[in-house]
């Protein structure tokens, strides 16, 4: 036993002695890069979105140079002058385990300043920051229009090629051009006259007068993808803070409304309610409601597939009388569309759907709040509501939907055609009924408890048939306000054919009220799909009370 255990203590004192050899592993910091990875500057005070300032890093010469436009704002024609960077604030980017000094907040950018930064090794390193007012490299058509022939080009900009899709001649005339702020054109057919029956070529120049692109403008009927959306195609159009079109009262937009070319944002109890261009989400003018405006009233409003507006009252059992209120087009006058007495004073009219044309067939659907899945069903045949009183259908839950909830058909001509719901409840997913037992027949991912479903629309757009959900964030934590698309053609809530996540659009957690430090208390929202009359545009909008209403665009088109 003895001359085991010494065998043991003499192999024990052999491996320290080996391990007691071998060199000691150096600890290289993770990451180590430059010390320094980005200088972004802003004004302060200014709580514009484009407020923030990018820096080019020359790290071989110690120059940081911050990069600020010609106009500020960038789409207005002030120009930014030196003297106006006097007193800016100033945050750097640093890698781990870096330092800066001196301690940075804000700068004196009209004189060159200096700062030493010292990167994860100790290694000190002296950079100069200047500023330079650089007027756009851009050179872009972003939108061409036809007004006179209600044509509206389809760019493919890596062809440069604007096709007008016309077979019949268009003649000489004048068109509306989108282009990068500052840019100019030539020749330039917003004031001369072109004949699009021959090709065209326009040249694009650059606010720096020297970069330009060359456009050539065609007529021509494209080619669409075999079906559906062209993968890739899916671009954030356009976002905008509700306080920037007009809607300043908090908690109270609620809804939103496709017509035709331009997006409806209903505000409780404004009299005028704004309508936005859908290309390019500036105001395009209001339409007058005050005669049913209120807080209760104009509570919620949604669109058709013809233009048609609809506004709903919340009925409760104090206030029991459904009322739906129509306006036909952004000129449109609003005419009273229907009276609902329901004398069990159901909660109805916080969230409605319309599949359809009111002007054709549709199917107005209104859930029942604070019950098991049911909800009331309107519908119209050939332009005609068929009864003012609703059929009530109970969805297949298992949970009752609490006080948020939309459900939206998928055929308006068939009251049997299966229809999607969101809602705040289990099984938790944006789910597919089917249309004649009303079982879930597929259920998306499930979204977090905490986070409130509360809208769904549908389209259909190149022989596919599109689902888009949202889910809200009503707390002052936890990231969400996220958007959802579902490819449904075959009958499952699987296919997602749109990321809006970071990876792919980057749009969930960046538009809604917590994001901009807003609140949304009511966890409310709203989404819409609409398709271009012709066919090979399906806009995606989507709006998150007290923060942002956007647009992402796709496409059809065979590139």
């Amino acid at each position: 036993m003895k001359n085991k255990i010494l065998s043991i203590i003499s192999l024990f004192m052999l491996l320290l002695s080996v391990n007691a050899c071998q060199s000691p592993e150096e600890f290289t910091p993770s990451g180590t890069k430059n010390g320094i990875n980005n200088f972004t500057v802003s004004f302060i005070g200014d709580t514009r979105d484009e407020n923030k300032f990018t820096s080019e890093i020359d790290y071989a010469n110690k120059v940081i140079t911050v990069v600020f436009p010609f106009n500020y704002p960038r789409l207005s024609d002030n120009e930014l002058t030196m003297n106006m960077l006097s007193d800016v604030r100033v945050v750097a980017d640093l890698d781990n385990n870096a330092s800066i000094s001196p301690r940075l907040l804000k700068m004196d950018l009209t004189k060159e300043n200096y700062i030493t930064v010292k990167d994860a090794f100790g290694v000190e390193s002296q950079y100069k920051v200047v500023a330079e007012i650089r007027k756009s490299a851009e050179c872009v058509i972003t939108n061409y229009v036809i007004p006179s022939k209600s044509l509206t080009g389809i760019i493919n900009e890596e062809a440069k090629t604007i096709t007008m899709i016309s077979i019949n001649e268009i003649g000489k005339v004048l068109a509306d051009v989108a282009v990068s702020h500052g840019a100019t054109l030539s020749p330039n057919p917003v004031v001369t006259a072109l004949d699009y029956d021959k090709e065209q070529k326009i040249t694009v120049t650059a606010q720096n007068g020297t970069n330009t692109s060359v456009y050539t403008i065609k007529k021509g009927i494209p080619q669409k993808v075999a079906s559906g959306i062209r993968p890739g195609s899916a671009k954030l159009l356009w976002a905008k803070k509700l306080t920037e079109i007009g809607c300043k009262v908090d908690h109270m937009t609620t809804g939103i409304a496709t017509m035709g070319d331009y997006l409806l944002v209903n505000e409780r109890a404004n009299a005028n309610v704004v309508y936005l261009d859908c290309k390019s989400g500036d105001v395009a003018g209001t339409v007058n409601i005050s005669s049913f405006a209120g807080s209760l009233t104009n509570f919620y409003a949604t669109g058709d597939d013809n233009g048609n507006a609809l506004f709903v009252n919340l009925a409760s059992s104090s206030n029991k009388t459904v009322t739906m209120w129509r306006v036909k087009g952004v000129k449109g006058t609003p005419e009273k569309y229907l009276e609902y007495a329901n004398p069990n004073g159901l909660d109805l009219g916080r969230k409605m759907s319309i599949a359809g044309s009111l002007d054709g067939n549709a199917i107005i659907t209104i859930p029942v709040i604070k019950t098991k899945g049911q909800f009331a069903r309107w519908q119209v045949i050939n332009g005609s509501l068929v009864s003012t009183d609703p059929v009530f259908v109970t969805a297949g839950l298992a949970d009752s939907w609490g006080t948020n909830a939309d459900i939206v058909y998928t055929d308006p001509t068939n009251l049997n055609s299966n229809y999607l719901g969101a809602f705040y409840a289990e099984p938790r997913g944006a789910s597919l009924f089917n249309g004649t037992t009303n079982a879930i027949m597929s259920t998306a991912a499930a979204v977090s408890a905490n986070w409130i479903q509360n809208a769904i629309d549908y389209a259909q757009f190149n022989k596919i048939g599109y689902a888009v959900s949202n889910s809200v964030n009503s707390f002052t934590w936890g990231t969400d306000d996220s958007v959802y698309m579902f490819d449904v053609a075959g009958n499952t809530m699987d296919n997602n054919p749109i990321d809006f996540s970071s990876k792919g659009l980057n749009i969930n957690g960046v538009y809604g009220a917590k994001a901009i430090g807003q609140k949304n208390p009511n966890g409310t929202g709203d989404v819409a799909l609409n398709v271009s009359s012709d066919g090979f545009y399906l806009y995606v909008y989507f709006m998150f009370t007290n923060g942002y209403v956007g647009c992402v665009q796709c496409d059809c088109i065979d590139m």
